[in-house]
């Protein structure tokens, strides 16, 4: 079936800056060729504080625990985002491997040890049984990695990210990877988000720029309206069970958010917990079964002092909301089945 795809002439501009506006930060995607998924690696080879804040109730992490303020390592040497699902986690031991050969790491004994935390969004609805990213697309994405502004859209961890998933995966749309930057009092925060959401990305003006499609396919369907006046598919049964709304795991939003000033661990994690309320500006409704997971890099390379942590924490929700709309604002339609068109597809409503 042909994807409907009217021009979208009210879109609103792309939010300017990228994660790669914090000094001391290079991104890199691989999109694997064969299905749409991949990975995107957030490299701080030289070290940068990190915090996290798990949120979803059905995360796909490795190293959080490490990251909690009481423990050891002070420092990460990269963050991976990947799709594939919990399968995906294996492409962050290629992030490892790179690391080392190029001599990065925590000194542990005879060894440097990269640490490398990672989350996973759910993107089987796309990439099936195919292979997942594994170690060789974590390597790529490294060796992909510099300091200009990354792509955005349906690249890298956002290849096969979807969202507005009330009525299912056959009535969603495209969701991406997307970032964006903002600099007061001489530091700069800065967010990369993977939205694969079961709400809907919401403008700041509250219209809907992706989301669930009315049942022909050709309109965005608001979930929260629909919701809130008691529209929710029934359970689903049989073969069409592994595409009812909602299956616990099956969705997830992930992501980074950074800035240039010096914060420690504690902070980092503060940092992840404010941030986090631009998530609930960008996407609604939120599930309770999805994964979101936000970390927060502090590279400390700003000779300007820390703001106040509320100062900061106001810049990070705002530029993660901000990445969040570039990423469906930037991403293309999957025309294979499923079909899903991309916020470009349809007019706004």
């Amino acid at each position: 079936m042909a994807l409907p795809a009217p021009p979208n002439d009210h879109l609103p501009e792309p939010y300017p800056g990228s994660l790669t506006d914090v000094a001391g930060l290079a991104v890199g995607h691989h999109t694997r060729a064969d299905r749409p998924t991949g990975c995107t690696v957030v490299l701080c080879p030289q070290g940068a504080t990190c915090g996290v804040d798990v949120r979803g109730a059905a995360p796909g992490t490795r190293e959080t625990d490490l990251l909690a303020p009481e423990n050891l390592v002070e420092q990460v040497h990269a963050v991976l985002l990947t799709g594939g699902s919990a399968f995906g986690l294996d492409a962050a031991g290629g992030v490892m491997r790179w690391l080392e050969t190029q001599g990065h790491g925590y000194l542990a004994g005879p060894a440097r040890v990269p640490i490398v935390p990672a989350a996973v969004l759910f993107d089987l609805w796309l990439s099936g049984t195919a292979p997942r990213p594994g170690a060789d697309d974590g390597w790529a994405a490294c060796e992909a990695a510099g300091t200009a502004p990354p792509a955005q859209g349906s690249v890298g961890a956002g290849a096969g990210a979807t969202v507005g998933k009330l009525f299912g995966i056959t009535r969603a749309m495209k969701g991406g990877i997307g970032s964006a930057s903002l600099r007061a009092g001489g530091v700069t925060v800065a967010a990369l988000m993977a939205v694969n959401a079961f709400g809907d990305v919401v403008a700041a003006d509250g219209r809907v720029l992706a989301g669930a499609r009315t049942a022909d396919g050709h309109s965005l369907l608001r979930s929260r309206d629909a919701m809130l006046a008691g529209a929710w598919p029934p359970p689903a049964s049989g073969p069409a069970a592994s595409a009812a709304p909602d299956p616990p795991g099956a969705n997830t939003t992930i992501g980074v958010v950074a800035t240039d000033a010096a914060l420690g661990k504690a902070q980092a994690k503060k940092l992840a917990m404010l941030a986090f309320h631009g998530l609930a500006r960008a996407v609604e409704p939120i599930a309770a079964t999805d994964g979101d997971t936000l970390f927060a890099l502090a590279t400390g390379r700003t000779a300007a002092a820390a703001p106040p942590l509320t100062l900061l924490g106001a810049l990070g929700a705002e530029v993660v909301a901000r990445a969040v709309r570039n990423a469906v604002l930037a991403a293309t339609a999957v025309q294979a089945q499923p079909a899903l068109p991309a916020a470009r597809d349809l007019a706004a409503r």
